[in-house]
C-alpha cells in the first residue's frame, strides 16, 4: 500500500522492495514490486517482477505490461509475442485494449505506421459509450495517426481523448494545444522576474529613513517660515530705521556710515 501511495517512483519502489523482504512468495507483493519498478523505469526489474507474479497468480492481466516492457529493452519480437500469447487468452476487454495499445507501439517502432493504425482500430472507437479506458484508447490512437501523418484526424483523436480524460490524468489537452499552435508563458518565470523587482525596490526601512530626513526638511522650512516673519518685524523696524537714515543724511553735522552702523541697530538690516 505504501508503494502505491508513494508519490516519489524511487521512494515507491524502496517500499516494495521492503515488502518483498518480507514477503518474496506473495504474489501481489510481487505484482507491487513489478510496478514500482515499471515506474522508475527498470524495465528488467520490472519485467522478471510480473512474471513470477503471473506464476504465483496464474493471472494473464500482466501480460500487457510485461510486453511493454519487453518494448522498452528493444526486443521487440519477444514483445509481440506476448501480444499474440494474450489474443488466445481469455483475457477482459480492458486488458484486450491495453495489449492493441502495446501492439500498436510496436508497430510504429518497427517503422509500420499504418499497421498501428490499423491494430487500434476497435468498434470502442466509434461507440458513445465511455469507459475507464477510453482516453487512454483515443489518444494511442492520435498518436498513430500522427506518425502515420495524419494530422486532422490525430487532433479529432486528441479531443477526443481531452473528453474522456476529466481528471488530466494523460496530457492529452497539451498535445491538443501544440497541434493547434497554443502556446502558454511559464507564470513562474514571470513571478521570479516579480520577486527581482520587488527585490530591487526601496524595502520600507529606507522610506522611513527618506521620511525622517523629509521631516527634518519640514523642520528646517518652518524654521525659514519663522525666519521670514521675523524678518517680516524687522523690516517695519527696518522701515522706521530708514526713515532716520534718510533724516541723518540730510543733516549736515551727522557722522558717517560706519558711526551710524555702530550706533543704529536698524543699520544692519538689508533695507
Amino acid at each position: 500500500m505504501a508503494a502505491g501511495l508513494a508519490d516519489d517512483p524511487e521512494q515507491g519502489y524502496a517500499y516494495a522492495q521492503a515488502a518483498k523482504r518480507l514477503a518474496a512468495r506473495v504474489g501481489v507483493v510481487r505484482e507491487a514490486c513489478g510496478i514500482a519498478a515499471y515506474r522508475t523505469g527498470r524495465w528488467a526489474d520490472a519485467l522478471s517482477e510480473f512474471r513470477a507474479a503471473r506464476r504465483m497468480t496464474g493471472r494473464d492481466d500482466y501480460l500487457p505490461i510485461m510486453a511493454d516492457c519487453e518494448r522498452a529493452l528493444g526486443r521487440l519480437d519477444r514483445a509481440l509475442a506476448l501480444v499474440r500469447e494474450g489474443s488466445t487468452a481469455h483475457l477482459d476487454r480492458a486488458t484486450q485494449i491495453e495489449l492493441r495499445i502495446v501492439e500498436s507501439g510496436i508497430r510504429r517502432d518497427q517503422g509500420l505506421s499504418d499497421a498501428a493504425v490499423l491494430a487500434l482500430q476497435v468498434p470502442e472507437l466509434t461507440s458513445g459509450r465511455l469507459r475507464p479506458w477510453s482516453a487512454r484508447l483515443f489518444y494511442a490512437y492520435a498518436d498513430a495517426l500522427l506518425a502515420a501523418g495524419r494530422a486532422d484526424d490525430a487532433r479529432d483523436a486528441f479531443a477526443r481523448a481531452v473528453e474522456a480524460d476529466p481528471d488530466g490524468e494523460t496530457d492529452a489537452a497539451d498535445r491538443l494545444d501544440q497541434l493547434d499552435g497554443i502556446e502558454f508563458d511559464d507564470l513562474e518565470d514571470d513571478d521570479l522576474e516579480a520577486d527581482d523587482l520587488e527585490d530591487e525596490s526601496p524595502d520600507d526601512a529606507d522610506l522611513d529613513d527618506g521620511d525622517e530626513d523629509g521631516d527634518l526638511q519640514d523642520v528646517d522650512l518652518e524654521q525659514d517660515d519663522l525666519g521670514r516673519d521675523d524678518l517680516d518685524d524687522d523690516n517695519t523696524e527696518g522701515d522706521f530705521g530708514r526713515g532716520i537714515a534718510g533724516e541723518r543724511q540730510a543733516g549736515e553735522g551727522d557722522t558717517g556710515a560706519e558711526d551710524a552702523g555702530e550706533s543704529d541697530p536698524a543699520a544692519s538690516h538689508p533695507g
